[in-house]
Protein backbone atom coordinates (compact mmCIF):
# COMPACT_ATOMS: atom_id res chain seq x y z
CA UNK A 1 0.00 0.00 0.00
CA UNK A 2 1.30 3.43 -0.95
CA UNK A 3 0.82 5.81 1.98
CA UNK A 4 1.26 9.51 1.30
CA UNK A 5 3.58 11.36 3.68
CA UNK A 6 1.93 14.39 5.28
CA UNK A 7 3.85 16.82 7.45
CA UNK A 8 2.06 18.34 10.43
CA UNK A 9 1.51 22.04 9.78
CA UNK A 10 2.01 24.38 12.72
CA UNK A 11 1.98 28.13 13.24
CA UNK A 12 3.96 30.19 15.76
CA UNK A 13 3.84 33.75 17.07
CA UNK A 14 7.23 35.38 17.60
CA UNK A 15 6.35 38.13 20.05
CA UNK A 16 9.02 40.64 21.09
CA UNK A 17 8.72 43.61 23.41
CA UNK A 18 11.64 45.69 24.68
CA UNK A 19 14.20 43.01 23.79
CA UNK A 20 12.29 40.18 25.46
CA UNK A 21 10.36 37.39 23.79
CA UNK A 22 7.06 36.00 25.03
CA UNK A 23 7.19 32.25 25.56
CA UNK A 24 4.75 29.80 27.02
CA UNK A 25 5.56 27.08 29.51
CA UNK A 26 3.58 23.94 28.73
CA UNK A 27 3.19 20.31 29.71
CA UNK A 28 4.55 17.89 27.07
CA UNK A 29 5.29 14.14 27.06
CA UNK A 30 8.91 15.14 27.84
CA UNK A 31 7.85 17.27 30.83
CA UNK A 32 7.49 21.02 31.29
CA UNK A 33 8.89 22.81 28.22
CA UNK A 34 9.20 26.32 26.78
CA UNK A 35 7.74 27.17 23.40
CA UNK A 36 6.72 30.11 21.28
CA UNK A 37 2.95 30.51 21.37
CA UNK A 38 2.24 27.92 18.69
CA UNK A 39 0.01 25.10 17.59
CA UNK A 40 -1.51 23.14 14.75
CA UNK A 41 -3.21 24.75 11.79
CA UNK A 42 -6.91 23.90 11.81
CA UNK A 43 -8.93 22.95 8.73
CA UNK A 44 -10.43 25.98 6.99
CA UNK A 45 -7.95 28.60 8.24
CA UNK A 46 -5.00 30.37 6.71
CA UNK A 47 -1.63 30.13 8.47
CA UNK A 48 -1.99 33.81 9.44
CA UNK A 49 -5.44 33.24 11.01
CA UNK A 50 -4.23 30.07 12.73
CA UNK A 51 -1.32 31.98 14.27
CA UNK A 52 -3.65 34.66 15.64
CA UNK A 53 -5.97 31.98 17.08
CA UNK A 54 -3.16 29.96 18.69
CA UNK A 55 -1.54 33.06 20.21
CA UNK A 56 -4.85 34.08 21.78
CA UNK A 57 -5.53 30.56 23.11
CA UNK A 58 -2.07 30.17 24.60
CA UNK A 59 -1.46 33.69 25.94
CA UNK A 60 -4.96 35.27 26.39
CA UNK A 61 -3.68 38.22 24.31
CA UNK A 62 -5.01 39.04 20.85
CA UNK A 63 -2.21 38.88 18.26
CA UNK A 64 -2.25 40.34 14.76
CA UNK A 65 0.44 38.94 12.44
CA UNK A 66 2.13 41.71 10.46
CA UNK A 67 5.10 39.88 8.86
CA UNK A 68 6.28 36.35 8.19
CA UNK A 69 9.52 35.55 10.02
CA UNK A 70 10.10 32.26 8.22
CA UNK A 71 8.95 28.81 7.21
CA UNK A 72 10.69 25.93 8.97
CA UNK A 73 10.78 22.14 8.96
CA UNK A 74 11.80 19.86 11.80
CA UNK A 75 11.36 16.24 12.76
CA UNK A 76 10.44 14.67 16.09
CA UNK A 77 11.28 11.03 16.72
CA UNK A 78 9.75 9.99 20.03
CA UNK A 79 10.36 6.40 21.20
CA UNK A 80 7.51 4.24 22.48
CA UNK A 81 6.83 4.42 26.21
CA UNK A 82 4.35 2.97 28.63
CA UNK A 83 0.95 3.38 27.01
CA UNK A 84 2.27 5.44 24.08
CA UNK A 85 3.22 4.35 20.59
CA UNK A 86 6.43 5.58 18.98
CA UNK A 87 6.07 8.76 16.92
CA UNK A 88 7.93 10.06 13.89
CA UNK A 89 6.47 13.44 12.93
CA UNK A 90 7.79 16.06 10.54
CA UNK A 91 6.58 19.58 11.30
CA UNK A 92 6.20 22.43 8.82
CA UNK A 93 6.08 25.68 10.83
CA UNK A 94 4.98 29.13 9.68
CA UNK A 95 6.29 31.75 12.13
CA UNK A 96 4.90 35.28 12.25
CA UNK A 97 5.72 38.42 14.19
CA UNK A 98 3.12 41.07 14.82
CA UNK A 99 1.20 43.22 17.25
CA UNK A 100 0.22 41.97 20.70
CA UNK A 101 -2.89 43.39 22.34
CA UNK A 102 -3.89 43.59 25.99
CA UNK A 103 -5.10 40.39 27.71
CA UNK A 104 -8.74 39.53 27.11
CA UNK A 105 -10.62 39.93 30.42
CA UNK A 106 -11.73 36.54 31.76
CA UNK A 107 -9.79 34.55 29.14
CA UNK A 108 -7.97 31.47 30.38
CA UNK A 109 -4.80 29.83 29.09
CA UNK A 110 -5.36 26.78 26.88
CA UNK A 111 -5.25 23.30 28.47
CA UNK A 112 -1.65 22.29 29.23
CA UNK A 113 -0.29 25.84 29.26
CA UNK A 114 1.10 26.71 32.70
CA UNK A 115 2.07 30.35 32.13
CA UNK A 116 3.50 32.94 29.80
CA UNK A 117 6.88 34.50 30.45
CA UNK A 118 9.23 37.02 28.87
CA UNK A 119 12.85 36.09 28.19
CA UNK A 120 15.76 37.72 26.40
CA UNK A 121 17.36 35.80 23.54
CA UNK A 122 20.35 35.15 25.85
CA UNK A 123 18.04 33.65 28.49
CA UNK A 124 16.43 31.42 25.85
CA UNK A 125 19.88 30.31 24.66
CA UNK A 126 20.79 29.47 28.29
CA UNK A 127 17.68 27.25 28.51
CA UNK A 128 17.94 25.20 25.31
CA UNK A 129 17.50 22.04 27.40
CA UNK A 130 13.98 23.28 28.27
CA UNK A 131 12.84 24.16 24.74
CA UNK A 132 10.07 22.13 23.10
CA UNK A 133 12.11 22.08 19.90
CA UNK A 134 15.13 23.74 18.34
CA UNK A 135 12.75 25.85 16.25
CA UNK A 136 11.85 27.95 19.32
CA UNK A 137 15.32 29.50 19.41
CA UNK A 138 15.79 29.48 15.62
CA UNK A 139 12.65 31.59 15.13
CA UNK A 140 13.78 34.03 17.84
CA UNK A 141 17.28 34.28 16.31
CA UNK A 142 15.83 34.92 12.84
CA UNK A 143 13.52 37.60 14.24
CA UNK A 144 16.35 39.19 16.26
CA UNK A 145 18.49 39.26 13.08
CA UNK A 146 15.76 41.17 11.23
CA UNK A 147 14.46 38.38 8.99
CA UNK A 148 11.01 39.44 7.76
CA UNK A 149 8.85 38.72 4.74
CA UNK A 150 5.55 40.29 3.68
CA UNK A 151 2.37 38.45 4.64
CA UNK A 152 1.48 37.90 0.98
CA UNK A 153 4.50 35.58 0.76
CA UNK A 154 2.00 32.87 1.86
CA UNK A 155 -1.07 32.78 -0.35
CA UNK A 156 -4.21 31.08 0.92
CA UNK A 157 -6.69 30.33 -1.84
CA UNK A 158 -10.33 31.18 -0.95
CA UNK A 159 -11.19 27.49 -1.39
CA UNK A 160 -9.42 26.81 1.94
CA UNK A 161 -11.73 28.98 4.02
CA UNK A 162 -15.09 28.28 2.37
CA UNK A 163 -17.23 25.46 3.77
CA UNK A 164 -16.94 22.07 2.14
CA UNK A 165 -19.78 21.03 -0.14
CA UNK A 166 -21.77 18.36 1.62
Amino acid sequence: MNKRWKPSVTVAAIIERDGRYMLIEEHTPEGLRLNNPAGHLDPGESPEAGCAREALEETTHPFVPTELVGIYMSRLERPARAGRAAEDVTYLRFAYCGTLGEPVPGAKLDHGIVRTLWMTADEVRANTHRLRSALVLRCIEDHKNGQRFPLDMVYTDPSVTRPAKG
